[in-house]
């Protein structure tokens, strides 16, 4: 049986991807790298944007005419959200955000019996079990997490996914374990709201982060976006204390101005986020502070996007993935007046997305003259070698012909800053 895996959205659909290749593998699937000639298209879908949703019709379109007798096994957000459209595209086997790991026999049973299964129902309460093993690349992604109960007004995620629910601590220290035992030099933590881990057991996010670092192994460990109100004083202080912890720290603003954050049902205020980033940058200094950013949210004035604008220079973004507000129906937003025209919500995304750059590369340049710790991931014959530092700039190193870097972490001395990338030299003496 060979199967094709699609992804959409974000680094939790990435690994739920992987998991679900794991578990075809053990009734003899092979994955393949091409719709072309798959006996089964397993497509894990991301509704947060109308874009993703655009892509994800066009790219069933896009199967069913290059493989028109493929079966198309279609789950994740998408189909949990909206399971009446999902049907609509022709899928043979619909599950929603809980039933992931029961594809195998669903698709085995279509098999045999052809008849179309949608499955998808109301998201479970507890954690589905789900642990990878292996995979091929230097960075692991865990899945800590899932659902999320902040219900901000733009957001349709607490509807896809459901109420918080979190991987029990034995079961996230045995599959870092494995992970690291498989090769991974960097295992990011992630989930919808890994910030919420544990708060059904009376645990905190720091929890899982210690369980993970106290594995033994030469590796580092990263996190995914976590919220800015929901860090702590004493989270902190703990996480200070992680050597394998990278002083990266992805806190999801989405505006800098309080009254759009008010209107977006964020739980903080800017003064609560630039105190936390005086705190992080006290406790890890020169860490980087990456961020979201939306453009254009419903009732945002001109002026409300020039103080958002102005705000990222005053924090100093390592980067900052910025994007347009995406009108999703169910929400308390796409319900407000106010509304903006496209071309006004591209063209402020263009003038953050300019302020970022800025901001990046002032704070890249801070780093021409150190050495930093460097694990590189990439090796194209002819290109230089690169990976991520772990403040996370991608760093570039002229390869002279060297052995492959690949997996390995090196001490580099960086020569050259741009926003989007560094350029060092081998801190030891080798280009």
């Amino acid at each position: 049986m060979k199967i094709y895996f699609a992804s959409f959205g974000c680094k939790v659909n990435r690994y739920e991807t992987d998991v679900m290749a794991q578990e075809f593998e053990k009734i003899g699937g092979e994955k393949i790298s091409s719709p072309e000639g798959c006996d089964v298209c397993v497509i894990n879908s991301c509704t947060v944007t109308a874009n993703a949703d655009a892509d994800l019709q066009k790219f069933i379109r896009s199967v069913k005419r290059r493989t028109p007798e493929c079966v198309i096994a279609l789950t994740g957000c998408f189909a949990q959200a909206f399971p009446e459209k999902a049907a609509e595209l022709g899928a043979d086997i619909i599950t929603g955000s809980g039933k992931k790991t029961s594809l195998p026999q669903l698709v085995q049973d279509f098999f045999l019996t052809k008849n179309k299964v949608c499955e998808v129902g109301i998201v479970p309460r507890e954690f589905e079990p789900m642990s990878l093993s292996h995979g091929s690349g230097t960075r692991a992604f865990i899945k800590i997490q899932d659902g999320c109960d902040m219900f901000c007004t733009y957001c349709i995620i607490p509807f896809a996914r459901g109420h918080i629910r979190s991987k029990p601590l034995d079961d996230l220290r045995r599959e870092a374990e494995n992970l690291v035992r498989a090769g991974h030099r960097e295992l990011v933590l992630t989930g919808i709201n890994i910030c919420c881990y544990g708060r059904e057991n009376r645990l905190r996010l720091v929890d899982a982060i210690e369980t993970v670092c106290a594995v033994k192994g030469d590796f580092r460990v990263r996190l995914g976006s976590i919220e800015p109100e929901m860090i702590s004083d004493e989270d902190i202080a703990r996480l200070k204390a992680l050597d394998k912890l990278c002083p990266q720290f992805h806190l999801s603003l989405q505006s800098g101005c309080d009254r759009v954050l008010s209107a977006m049902n964020r739980h903080y205020d800017t003064a609560l986020f630039t105190e936390l980033v005086r705190k992080l940058r006290t406790a890890f200094p020169d860490c980087a502070i990456t961020t979201d950013i939306m453009a254009g949210f419903p009732t945002e004035t001109e002026q409300e996007h020039i103080i958002s604008m102005d705000y990222i220079g005053k924090i100093g973004f390592a980067k900052a993935h910025v994007f347009p507000y995406s009108e999703r129906s169910g929400t308390k937003a796409a319900e407000m007046n106010g509304r903006l025209d496209s071309t006004v919500k591209n063209r402020r995304a263009r003038e953050l997305i300019s302020a970022a750059r800025q901001s990046a590369l002032e704070y890249n340049r801070k780093f021409v003259g150190r050495t930093v710790e460097v694990l590189f991931e990439r090796e194209t014959e002819g290109k230089p070698h690169a990976g991520h530092s772990r403040e996370y700039h991608l760093v570039k190193v002229p390869n002279n012909g060297e052995a492959s870097w690949h997996k390995i972490m090196k001490r580099v001395r960086i020569t050259e800053a741009y926003a989007e990338y560094l350029v060092g030299v081998d801190a030891d003496g080798r280009r």
